[in-house]
C-alpha cells in the first residue's frame, strides 16, 4: 500500500442516501486531500459527515477514516483549536 498524500487532489461526496436538500453540502473537488479532510471536520455538521466519502485517487475513506487523516501527525494543515473546558469542569477536576 502507498504512504497517503495529503498533496493529492481529492473528491468529498455526501451521503447517497441522503436527498441534495438533505446532505448538507453538494459534490466538491478540492486541489488537495488535505484541504478536503479539513472541510469535512471542521466545517461540515455530523449528520452531513456521517455517510458522505472522501475519494482520493483511488482511496475511499468514511467518515472515520476522513477523521484519522484529520487526526494524523502527518495532517499538514493548521487545525481549528478545540474548545477549551469552561472554568466548572476545571474545578470538578481539581
Amino acid at each position: 500500500m502507498r504512504p497517503f498524500s495529503y498533496n493529492t487532489a481529492a473528491e468529498l461526496f455526501p451521503a447517497a442516501i441522503r436527498k441534495k436538500k438533505r446532505a448538507g453540502f453538494a459534490y466538491r473537488r478540492f486541489g488537495t486531500a488535505a484541504e478536503a479532510v479539513r472541510f469535512a471536520i471542521e466545517e461540515l455538521p455530523a449528520d452531513s459527515l456521517n455517510g458522505a466519502y472522501l475519494q482520493v485517487e483511488e482511496a475511499r475513506f468514511d467518515q472515520s477514516g476522513i477523521r484519522s487523516l484529520y487526526e494524523s501527525e502527518a495532517f499538514p494543515l493548521p487545525r481549528r483549536p478545540r474548545p477549551e473546558a469552561s472554568s466548572d469542569d476545571k474545578a470538578d477536576a481539581a
